[in-house]
């Protein structure tokens, strides 16, 4: 949902000390957490506890990046410059995952493609982002769909050029992360690329994070998620002049192997 909760993201080699006290190898909650009552699915626990919690963030920018509004300028030109060098071959539709209030829409997606869709799964966060991305400034048509639902259901219906996904795949479980990555590879144009930013853990450890109820994966766990659902991985970069302390961030660009 383009938001990361800060408060926490202290890398090992800065702090290490601080990160031992919540850093521990977990095995990430998976969809057999969920449970069949009446024919209906329980959502899991995982699920529920984060978007309670997001449901209590403002839908502000600096709620957006856990604080560190200022970092937003930093983190929009390194993806501007990512997409600049895997020379994305479309402009005409493009979608965000996890679009938070439209922050990377309306600075990274509308100056770039004729039309950006957005998933989001809070109503309020959804609704921020249609008001930022039909404001002053930007093109009103640029704004498509708005899908207010999780990653864990969303499948695409559209075909498109670009598919970016930042900072909300720690939300979702090993399973649905796959699965998820598999549907959006049927919502791509032939040579279109999917691409993802997101934290990644300094260690081989997975980091759980109890308050916003996330985890931080290592960057080996995407890089064999995404080959398991036929993705290639075409370029790997790691975001750069962000502060001490913070996780490290890497954007990953790949397409389709069929």
């Amino acid at each position: 949902m383009d938001t990361t909760n800060f408060d926490k993201l202290e890398d090992v080699d800065h702090k290490g000390q601080e990160m031992e006290n919540i850093q521990r190898e977990e095995e990430v909650p998976t969809q057999q957490d969920a449970i069949q009552t009446d024919n209906k699915k329980v959502v899991p626990e995982f699920y529920n506890k984060a978007q309670k919690y997001w449901a209590e963030v403002p839908a502000t920018v600096n709620g957006m990046l856990g604080g560190l509004g200022f970092i937003s300028a930093i983190d929009i030109q390194g993806s501007k410059n990512f997409l600049r060098e895997i020379k994305v071959p479309g402009k005409k539709l493009a979608l965000d995952c996890g679009a938070g209030i439209g922050r990377v829409s309306r600075n990274l997606l509308m100056p770039l493609f004729e039309t950006v869709d957005l998933v989001e799964q809070d109503a309020a966060f959804a609704e921020k982002a249609r008001e930022l991305c039909t404001g002053e400034g930007v093109r009103r048509s640029s704004l498509g769909e708005i899908y207010n639902l999780g990653l864990q259901e969303f499948s695409p219906s559209r075909k498109y050029d670009l598919i970016w996904s930042q900072w909300v795949l720690g939300h979702l479980t090993d399973r649905d992360l796959v699965a998820f990555f598999r549907r959006i590879q049927q919502g791509l144009q032939p040579g279109a690329y999917f691409c993802m930013k997101e934290n990644v853990s300094a260690t081989k450890l997975v980091i759980k994070d109890e308050e916003d109820s996330s985890v931080t994966r290592p960057l080996e766990f995407y890089e064999r998620f995404l080959k398991e659902a036929d993705f290639r991985i075409v370029r790997k970069v790691r975001q750069q002049n962000f502060p001490k302390g913070l996780f490290p961030v890497y954007m990953i660009a790949c397409k389709s192997k069929q």
